[in-house]
């Protein structure tokens, strides 16, 4: 049994979408395109996505001591700084002073009337820097929530403890690790409209400064449901992604939430990281024991390690760790369908997927788990799920095949039955999506369809 994801969202129990059209506004660029039903009605849109990426995105913000830079990469970082401020890291008790600037998003109008929202980044902290995530959201009657914090982030972990922050919430939304939920979904609160703020940080006249590339955030409303249809298979593909176990690594770097057992999420993306080219260096793995296998697995973990969570398993600190490496981009997403997969998998695009069940739910798996992350590398003749599963007990068992419509089940509902009886929470599509920069266009035109751009 992996337990990569401990119990800490009381989320993804989204009600049915009530009708707030009106509030949302105009749609906006990002999102999936609806789909048509069985009876070839346009569905509604559960998803949506809008990520700033581009010199155009970045001139739109509202930018307080900081400068956006051209090229093939576009960011902003600090140009002259907005001010000092001390902040206490609750991990390690130290106090330091740090120059700030601060980069704040238009209002996006999601064409989602949402109960979720998960944000992500992707960035470069040297060091003496690092940066905090943060998003107001506007709930339909216009009432805002506070600026919750999501994620005080540094790629390396000298300068700060990497974190999410608990306690956070007003009278109708919480914070959940790394995803703002509405408490009540059934009450009808929606959240219709966000801004994204980035602080950067650094070291007081050192001249450093982060680079944020790309961010954003994901919001859905996702029905209430215990199962989800398979959709119809299609053509068979099977991408070549590297093998890695997270249990071999099982007692190893035990302050990184216990070792290897609970790393299948640092795991899965190093899987990725490395089918598109990329590899952390020698000097990055000269600090793990040259005795234990895949060391790369191991610095996953430690740059993927969420101090508060006391866990590997922080969605976008997963993809902000890939975006790391030259020229990847990743995001958090959801996805709505296997057909959405496929689409994806048959352009060259591996995914991970965050799925919980018991074992029986699961034939061939041989666990069960309240939240595990796999990477889906294709898909058989018979449609069936190529699964690269961390929990295996060694590299060579990592290659999986899941029954579709189990698959789809587990994936993509948003409640399930424990192993008591009690109903408890689907993760309802999660997904991470890394990609290069020099994607091709049938890439680019998959990312699209999702509603990544």
């Amino acid at each position: 049994m992996t337990r990569s994801e401990l119990p800490r969202r009381a989320l993804l129990t989204a009600a049915a979408a009530v009708a707030a059209t009106a509030a949302a506004g105009p749609a906006a660029a990002g999102g999936p395109l609806p789909r048509p039903s069985a009876a070839g009605r346009q569905e509604p849109a559960t998803i949506d996505n809008r990520f700033w990426s581009t010199a155009s995105d970045w001139l739109q913000g509202r930018a307080s001591g900081v400068r956006v830079v051209a090229g093939s990469r576009p960011g902003v970082r600090i140009a002259a700084p907005a001010g000092v401020t001390e902040y206490t890291d609750p991990h390690t008790g130290t106090t330091a002073a740090w120059e700030y600037a601060t980069w704040t998003s238009p209002l996006h109008r999601s064409k989602v009337p949402a109960t979720e929202l998960i944000a992500s980044w992707n960035a470069r902290t040297p060091a003496g820097t690092w940066l905090q995530t943060e998003v107001e959201g506007v709930y339909a009657d216009g009432g805002r929530t506070p600026w919750y914090v999501l994620g005080r982030w540094a790629s390396g972990d000298q300068d700060i403890r990497r974190t999410s922050v608990d306690g956070q919430g007003d009278d109708r939304s919480s914070v959940w690790t790394d995803t703002v939920s509405v408490d009540d979904a059934a009450s009808g609160t929606r959240i219709v409209a966000y801004r994204l703020r980035l602080t950067l940080y650094r070291t007081p006249g050192s001249g450093a400064t982060p680079t944020v590339w790309r961010a954003g955030a994901m919001t859905s409303d996702v029905p209430d449901r215990f199962t989800a249809p398979a959709a119809r298979p299609g053509r068979a593909r099977e991408l070549a992604v590297p093998r890695y176990s997270q249990n071999t690594h099982v007692g190893q770097y035990p302050e990184y939430d216990n070792g290897g057992e609970a790393w299948c999420s640092p795991t899965s993306s190093q899987m990725i990281i490395e089918y598109w080219g990329r590899h952390p260096t020698a000097e990055d793995l000269a600090w793990v024991n040259p005795d234990y296998e895949d060391p790369q697995v191991c610095h996953a973990a430690r740059f993927t390690y969420d101090h508060q969570y006391e866990g590997c398993g922080n969605w976008p600190f997963n993809a902000a760790y890939a975006a790391t490496y030259d020229d990847l981009r990743a995001v958090v997403t959801r996805l709505g369908s296997l057909t959405d997969l496929h689409r994806l998998v048959t352009a060259g695009i591996p995914v991970i997927t965050s799925q919980s069940f018991l074992a029986e739910e699961l034939t061939g798996a041989g666990y069960g788990t309240s939240g595990h992350l796999m990477t889906v590398v294709g898909f058989t003749e018979d449609g069936d799920i190529i699964a690269n599963d961390p929990a295996s007990p060694s590299n060579e068992a990592v290659r999986r095949v899941y029954d579709r419509s189990q698959w789809s089940d587990i994936w993509l509902r948003t409640k399930r039955y424990g192993a008591d009886g009690r109903v408890l929470s689907g993760t309802g599509g999660v997904c991470y999506l890394y990609f290069p920069a020099d994607a091709s266009a049938a890439q680019r035109a998959a990312l699209a369809s999702v509603g990544i751009r």
